[in-house]
């Protein structure tokens, strides 16, 4: 038998009404309340991301450049007159000795004239042998003049004595006893004079035969000139090396200063690297430097730093001090690495994608359980190549993020799964 329940509507009636009423009060607050809540960290997956811890202890800083390997001495021939190209012995790539000849050219104009100075020189030397001749001779034909007019003195000498005496026993008369002196003295002036004439003669003698040699020697000189151009026609290489360059071709005209060919020794090399001018500041001459060949590292030292910049980089030459690995040869593209200073005693950390030195940048630092990380603001210092000094923001032992995270910049904290 069903029994009728009474009021059992207006009771449901009566809580849905308040129910509504509560749940309309209580939108306001919940809005308000989801307003004032944080978005939820971003998740990041943590194989994704480049994590260093920040240490202390000494630090190399280095600087990082892109260069090749190139022959510490290349020797440049030039065409010193201008020639033909006659004969052309090697090509680019051929080992060469110093005595090895590359091009043989042609002058005609130069051969024909160091054969016509060839026939001057031997035209001077018979004129000279000439000349010798002649001198000798006259020389021998004032000798007999002086010969005969010392014979002449001499007996003029004795008549003179001769008259003298006489006459002192009264057995000449006086006139020619005079006649006696006047000739002795005629013929010691004429003896005296041959023999002034002789020694000029000689002195003439020696003048003339002096300037034909000068003048043989001024032609032989010009002749020498004259052969040695004409042997510069035939090119050799001047070094031991590889001859790296060789463009000409038969019957090819060429000027003087024409560069005709290039020898290096590609076991004599050294690297040109290309640094960065904001990190060329502090190189200087000595420094350590290591270059990477892809197939070894060489040790090597600073020995030229370009005073100029190019396109934002500075040009520096590096010695090399250890052996060249296999495949090294010139033109090989190269890295490099030059030690600026040892830091003893700093705090540092791997130096992040964005990260300068001297500047200040915000990382975002791993919590201590790994599941996340929030964003700090780090002071950097002195930098090296995959390195930086820690001035400011971070602890020994803390774990940043290095990795470029600037798409996670609008959130000051991150999860990582």
């Amino acid at each position: 038998m069903d029994v009728k329940r009474e009021g059992v509507a207006k009771k449901k009636l009566i809580r849905r009404i308040l129910l509504g009423v509560l749940v309309a009060a209580a939108v306001p607050f919940i809005t308000v309340g989801l307003n004032r809540l944080k978005p939820a960290a971003p998740s990041v997956e943590a194989s994704t991301i480049w994590p260093d811890t920040v240490k202390r202890g000494p630090m190399e800083r280095k600087v990082p450049g892109l260069g090749t390997l190139v022959p510490e001495e290349i020797l440049w021939i030039p065409a010193q007159f201008a020639s033909r190209v006659e004969k052309i012995n090697l090509r680019a790539g051929a080992q060469v000795s110093p005595e090895t000849i590359l091009v043989v050219l042609s002058n005609p104009d130069m051969e024909l004239s160091a054969t016509d100075y060839d026939w001057q020189v031997k035209e001077a030397e018979a004129k000279y042998t000439d000349l010798r001749v002649k001198m000798q001779s006259a020389e021998i034909e004032q000798q007999s003049t002086v010969s005969r007019s010392e014979s002449e003195f001499t007996q003029a000498k004795l008549t003179k004595e001769r008259d003298e005496e006489l006459a002192k026993l009264g057995l000449k008369p006086d006139l020619d006893m005079k006649l006696s002196v006047a000739k002795f003295q005629d013929a010691a002036k004429k003896f005296e004079n041959e023999k002034k004439k002789l020694e000029i003669m000689r002195e003439s003698s020696d003048a003339q035969l002096a300037a034909q040699k000068v003048q043989i020697e001024k032609l032989r000189a010009t002749q020498d000139l004259k052969a040695k151009q004409v042997k510069q026609l035939v090119i050799r290489a001047g070094t031991t090396g590889v001859l790296q360059e060789m463009n000409l071709q038969v019957g090819q005209q060429v000027t003087p200063g024409q560069v005709l060919a290039k020898v290096a020794q590609p076991w004599k090399l050294k690297a040109e690297l290309k640094i960065a001018e904001t990190q060329a500041k502090d190189l200087l001459l000595g420094q350590n430097a290591m270059i990477d060949t892809r197939n070894g590292i060489i040790p090597g030292r600073v020995s030229r730093i370009d005073p100029a910049s190019v396109n934002g980089t500075v040009t520096v030459d590096v010695r090399l001090e250890g052996e060249l690995p296999s495949g090294a040869r010139p033109d090989l593209s190269v890295d490099g690495t030059i030690l600026i200073e040892r830091l003893n005693d700093v705090v540092f950390c791997g130096r992040p994608v964005f990260g300068q030195p001297n500047s200040t940048v915000q990382l975002f630092k791993i919590d201590a359980d790994g599941k996340g990380a929030s964003k700090v603001k780090v002071k950097f210092g002195r930098s090296s190549v995959n390195t930086i000094e820690v001035v400011e923001g971070l602890n020994v032992g803390d774990r940043v993020i290095l990795s470029d995270m600037s798409q996670w910049d609008a959130h000051d904290r991150i999860r990582l799964n």
